[in-house]
């Protein structure tokens, strides 16, 4: 897999097969990850049909300043927020939670790996 970058490419030019790829590559750590910041596994899953449909709509540009899944989880966050805002709603998780990942642009992959570590760990 190459983060993804080529797969929105590929949609970018007119093929729907690489949002699927995005979709198939992304969706489940998208989730793990919004549910953090909302709460609950609902919200989480509506926020995260919201940014592939940010992707489908706005197609944002892609500057290849982080890797692929830190732009894409960062267009999740943004849209968490923003709904959050939005709803007069309160972040459940401290953002000084993720102070604890010391490594600038890859702070959101890390913390997902460590969640779905602990979530494999708990289903076993």
């Amino acid at each position: 897999m190459d983060n993804g970058e080529s797969s929105y490419r590929r949609f970018l030019s007119g093929d729907w097969d690489g949002l699927k790829e995005i979709i198939d590559d992304y969706y489940d750590g998208l989730v793990l990850y919004l549910r953090r910041y909302l709460g609950n596994d609902q919200d989480a899953e509506d926020m995260a049909e919201e940014t592939i449909l940010t992707l489908t709509t706005k197609r944002p540009a892609y500057r290849k300043k982080s890797s692929f899944k830190t732009w894409l989880y960062a267009i999740g966050r943004n849209n968490a927020l923003y709904y959050l805002r939005k709803n007069n709603r309160e972040m459940p998780i401290p953002t000084e939670d993720l102070a604890e990942y010391p490594n600038g642009s890859n702070v959101l992959e890390e913390y997902v790996r460590d969640e779905e570590k602990s979530l494999v760990r708990g289903a076993m």
